[in-house]
């Protein structure tokens, strides 16, 4: 999802058990981009007083940039940050110590958007069109996945950097198709704007079903506060099922305390989280829980990709608490 700066700075902290004046342990958590409805579950589960009850008192922040969070985490200057699957992985295979503690999106936000066209059928229909891109190279191996995998030459698409431009590229025609936009955010906003979109998910055609959006906490953070992350993140299922029983009730707490910088749109919002709450249930298991499969087929498939610097292994990228 698209954002380059600028929210709130965070505050210095450390992974120690630190005592709030009421006596509860303080959790620095940083959010992976400005409060939208993904994060409903953390305000419902901070205004409902679940973090309270559990004795936690929980500092919820947008990094200066986001790209900064799993290293903040990592250095001890927040306690926990929501990132990405692969994020971590790649961020274990630079050598920073991050896990990941919890999966939140347990299936891919960031799908191939494309312009409704009777040329666009399916991803391999893409060869000879434009592909517009904010520069990262795990959006261009997902996309040469997805091609190869639907019977396509990946070697014959024609990529365009439009930066974090994504939407305006699309309404102007810039280009015939989006990746690194997100299905209940981009797509939304394009088709408010009139625009018929076709979302290909990534999961479908030869890309792993990963994790969008997880938790992590430092290696050492899970060591020295391991308890308190506990408690947070069951704290958080409660807010994640008061959420997912009071959809509309639980929304509006979390644009209750929008940002004035970042007005959210009501309606969006509301439609985003329809499409997040399926994405976000865990089924027969505890919100938030991790599978090792999971992690595995991500890095095997990354390593094959060119993604990885040194190996990393899928038993030590997570836990469950």
């Amino acid at each position: 999802m698209a954002l380059a700066l600028v929210l709130l700075g965070v505050t210095g902290c450390t992974s120690d058990n630190r005592q709030a004046d009421s006596g509860e342990t303080e959790i620095t958590v940083l959010l992976d981009w400005y409060p939208n409805a993904v994060h409903t579950f953390l305000y419902a589960a901070q205004e409902l007083g679940y973090y309270e009850e559990a004795g936690l008192k929980v500092n919820l922040q947008t990094p200066a940039d986001t790209n900064d969070a799993l290293k903040l985490v990592a250095t001890g200057k927040a306690d926990l940050a929501l990132s990405y699957q692969m994020q971590v992985a790649l961020s274990r295979s630079e050598g920073i110590p991050i896990v990941s503690v919890g999966a939140v999106v347990r299936h891919p936000l960031n799908q191939l958007l494309v312009l409704d066209s009777n040329e666009i059928q399916s991803p391999k229909d893409l060869v000879g069109k434009k592909i517009g891109y904010p520069s990262i190279p795990l959006d261009e191996a997902i996309v040469n996945t997805m091609v190869e995998s639907d019977g396509g030459d990946p070697s014959k698409l024609t990529y365009t950097d439009v930066g974090w431009d994504l939407i305006p590229a699309m309404t102007t025609k810039k280009v015939d198709a989006i990746i690194g936009g997100y299905v209940n955010h981009e797509k939304l906003l394009l088709e408010k704007e009139g625009e018929n979109i076709t979302a290909f998910d990534p999961s479908k055609f030869g890309v792993p079903d990963y994790y969008e959006l997880v938790l992590t906490a430092s290696e050492e953070g899970i060591q020295s506060n391991g308890d308190a992350i506990k408690n947070f993140i069951e704290a958080s299922a409660k807010g994640q099922a008061y959420t997912a029983s009071h959809p509309e009730e639980a929304l509006q707490l979390l644009l209750n305390k929008q940002s004035e910088d970042f007005p959210l749109d009501a309606e969006v919002e509301k439609q985003s989280l329809a499409i997040l709450l399926p994405l976000m249930d865990a089924g027969d298991q505890p919100f938030a829980s991790q599978t090792e499969q999971s992690w595995k087929s991500v890095i095997d498939w990354l390593t094959e990709q060119g993604q990885l610097k040194n190996e990393v292994k899928a038993a030590e990228a997570f836990r469950n608490l």
